[in-house]
């Protein structure tokens, strides 16, 4: 058998190298990849960007306030001059829509932060410390967790009286719940790896352990947490205000402004289809950008 002069020649291994590694990306990069291969989620996020910019500078650009009235004006259908048409008193339902997207992701972004501080110190020590501690914590979250949060937050409404303030304060205090569950089972899976026994063995103590290691290594559950509990917020605020618990007139959150179409549906249907849409849109680009989160930031994804 005669074998070829190039049978034993050397392989390139640079082309080898570049045809067959993968370009080395850290765990972000690669979630943010993912991420942008699901269309419905980087819908949802330029979607909310969208909502959220016309939120902060429309009013502003406007010249308009919520309560401005033009009692020659009212109960006007949707028209060039009012894109959604005004209300009883002669408010621009734009407007008073646009006030009402800053009151309700406020309240949602507010209620959400609220919800991370409490559920991953309470989540995060009653895994770390497990035993006994543990047991006691978590039974505790278990007999909250039987109550209806809805009816949590409105006993608690009822008790702190309507208002701003007092909503942050209601729906801060009963929906961290989820989070601490979420961040405990996180911790139980993470606090018997090598890297948190070494930890413990040079003298780490039981905080530098929780903040500096083991949350930032349950990032990516927080954060779609986080995400999905921020259009709960928004409707919470949205059901109180409607029944009269939420924000006091004449300010204008979406629940506010739903509850006041309610009552002159027959005639003016206008005046709850947008407030209503606006929900509607904020709620599921919210969820549709959880999902993809999750997707996006399972490790398992991860080639």
């Amino acid at each position: 058998m005669q074998l070829r002069s190039d049978s034993f020649a050397p392989l390139n291994r640079s082309s080898l190298r570049e045809t067959t590694l993968r370009p080395s990306t850290t765990y972000w990069q690669d979630a943010w990849q993912r991420l942008k291969k699901n269309k419905l989620a980087m819908i949802s996020l330029y979607t909310l960007a969208v909502i959220i910019t016309i939120a902060i500078i429309g009013p502003w650009l406007s010249g308009l306030s919520y309560s401005d009235q033009d009692l020659s004006q009212t109960n006007k259908p949707p028209s060039a001059g009012h894109w959604f048409g005004t209300d009883n008193l002669g408010r621009d339902l734009f407007i008073r829509v646009l006030y009402g997207a800053r009151i309700s992701l406020a309240i949602g972004i507010v209620a959400s932060l609220i919800n991370l501080t409490i559920g991953v110190i309470y989540g995060g020590l009653a895994g770390l410390l497990g035993g006994r501690a543990d047991r006691i914590m978590m039974n505790i979250v278990d007999i909250l967790y039987g109550i209806p949060l809805l009816l949590y937050v409105i006993l608690l409404m009822v008790v702190l009286k309507p208002g701003l303030t007092n909503i942050f304060i209601a729906l801060g205090i009963a929906y961290w719940l989820g989070m601490a569950r979420i961040v405990r089972g996180q911790i139980l899976s993470l606090k018997e790896q090598e890297y948190i026994l070494a930890a413990r063995t040079l003298g780490a103590g039981t905080w530098r352990i929780l903040l500096r290691h083991l949350i930032p290594n349950s990032l990516g559950p927080i954060i779609i947490t986080m995400t999905l509990a921020i259009p709960e917020a928004i409707f919470a605020e949205a059901f109180l205000s409607f029944i009269g618990l939420g924000v006091a007139a004449p300010m204008a959150s979406w629940g506010v402004l739903a509850s006041e179409g309610v009552t002159s549906l027959r005639s003016y249907p206008f005046q709850l289809f947008f407030p209503a849409m606006a929900i509607s849109i904020t709620m599921l680009a919210f969820n549709f950008l959880g999902d993809g989160l999750r997707d996006a930031l399972d490790p398992r994804v991860r080639r």
